[in-house]
């Protein structure tokens, strides 16, 4: 016997694009939290409809690395709306920080992009906090792009480590997490600045760099974490099963 069809199947589940490779340690991950929680959904032997573009780190690091953010966002456009010309109908861009160039990427396509704060934003509310940490990337605690988004559309109070501390999280980012690689002193510190963050009156903290799930989970410590690759690919899985 055939397996039985759900609605969603026939009535035509949304196709998720993935503009991930940034690093690839973390696309991964939301290419298996989609398909998991398509799973759990849907039963059978559903899996998630999607296409990706998984970028060269490389070069988008480069552009980092020069605060040429203009040729960063170009080429994330291009690869969005590659992703449209391929069939998606919403894009999902599997990184915090290159939400930087976001708006770039919103003028280039006709279909919506799942901004990764608003989904992140959408937790916090949802767990009634109001105070949150931040942890990430020295582009996304330090500037406006991500901070000013929570605290100006959302009316969250964010806050981030002291700049040694902040050093010591992007250091770990780069030269550890975005190759894969796991480091107990590195968890350790972590999880001390996550409790310094709670200490200094946060009721949760994000971790706001997609990696950092990989390091940093409930099992680490009691601060309450906001996982924003979980978060993320948890909503795009919501929008794409969105019957209106």
């Amino acid at each position: 016997m055939e397996p039985k069809a759900s609605a969603y199947y026939t009535a035509g589940m949304k196709t998720i694009g993935l503009l991930g490779g940034m690093s690839w340690e973390s696309t991964l991950l939301y290419y298996r939290t989609i398909n998991e929680e398509i799973a759990r959904r849907l039963g059978g032997f559903h899996s998630a409809r999607l296409v990706m573009v998984s970028v060269d780190f490389e070069e988008i690091e480069q552009y980092q690395r020069r605060g040429d953010w203009d040729a960063a966002g170009t080429a994330l456009a291009d690869d969005a709306h590659t992703l449209q010309a391929a069939g998606a109908d919403l894009v999902v861009l599997c990184t915090n920080t290159m939400h930087k160039v976001s708006e770039t990427i919103e003028r280039a396509i006709a279909i919506p992009l799942l901004h990764i704060a608003d989904a992140t934003a959408d937790a916090i509310q949802d767990r009634g906090m109001k105070r949150v940490g931040l942890l990430g990337t020295a582009f996304t605690m330090e500037e406006d792009f991500y901070r000013g988004r929570l605290q100006d559309r959302r009316d969250l109070d964010v806050i981030v480590p002291g700049e040694p501390d902040r050093a010591i999280v992007h250091r770990v980012i780069f030269e550890e997490l975005v190759h894969g690689t796991i480091r107990e002193e590195s968890r350790s510190e972590f999880v001390r600045i996550a409790e310094a963050l709670r200490a200094d009156g946060a009721e949760g903290v994000i971790e706001g760099c997609t990696e950092i799930g990989m390091l940093l989970d409930a099992g680490s410590t009691e601060v309450p974490l906001f996982d924003t690759t979980k978060i993320h690919a948890t909503a795009a899985v919501e929008l794409a099963l969105a019957t209106s």
